[in-house]
């Protein structure tokens, strides 16, 4: 295949939750707390928000520095780009990320409403209501010959699985449990069918998941 569709570093709860109930502008992963979620990532070297020296090395950090590597696209569900829902009521809302997002590519955002495209430095979101077939195909032009990252949240990771659209996963378990929220799987084991799988305990705690097409 020359152009992989890939989701990197998609944290999860021992549970299989990537979020938890309740979105809102100030609780973007509803109750669950990211601080906890994403604290293996957040302790790296080469974490992308990391604003002064240190952090550490190895497998994390390997993980996070290639985050990036061979991408072109990014396709993300609605959720991750907004706590809004239904019709846009606020067109000046870009994103969580503020005037520099970290994608670097287009983003092409799934949503029933769409709105038009901006840009932000060098990330152009576009906003697509179409399938996941169709929306890949967009976002794999757009790449230019580079991989395409399905970059979450968990339910529309659930549908481009379901269409068997995925090519490789890297799922990231963190050691917590949310008892309820948007579940990516009740067990790893759900993907075995279609996927190898190696599993890499970390020294932080998680457990990374390395999946790839049979």
């Amino acid at each position: 295949m020359s152009q992989l569709l890939r989701v990197q570093n998609f944290n999860v709860s021992r549970d299989g939750f990537g979020a938890g109930d309740g979105q809102s502008l100030e609780r973007p992963f509803g109750h669950a707390d990211p601080g906890v979620l994403f604290a293996w990532a957040g302790a790296t070297a080469s974490w992308h928000m990391r604003t002064g020296p240190g952090g550490s090395r190895g497998l994390d950090d390997y993980m996070i520095r290639d985050y990036d590597h061979n991408i072109g696209a990014e396709i993300m569900g609605r959720n991750k780009f907004s706590p809004q829902r239904g019709p846009w009521e606020d067109h000046e809302w870009r994103g969580w990320w503020g005037d520099e997002p970290p994608f670097h590519t287009p983003v092409f955002v799934l949503t029933h409403h769409v709105r038009p495209s901006f840009t932000l430095s060098d990330t152009t979101f576009h906003f697509v209501d179409t399938d996941p077939a169709t929306v890949l195909e967009k976002a794999r032009e757009a790449a230019q010959g580079k991989d395409v990252r399905l970059g979450g949240g968990a339910t529309t990771i659930r549908e481009f699985l379901d269409a068997d659209l995925v090519d490789t996963l890297h799922v990231v378990v963190s050691p917590i449990e949310l008892g309820s929220g948007a579940r990516l799987w009740e067990s790893p084991d759900d993907l075995l069918d279609r996927f190898h799988c190696d599993v890499v305990p970390s020294p932080s705690g998680v457990t990374h998941h390395l999946f790839w097409r049979k």
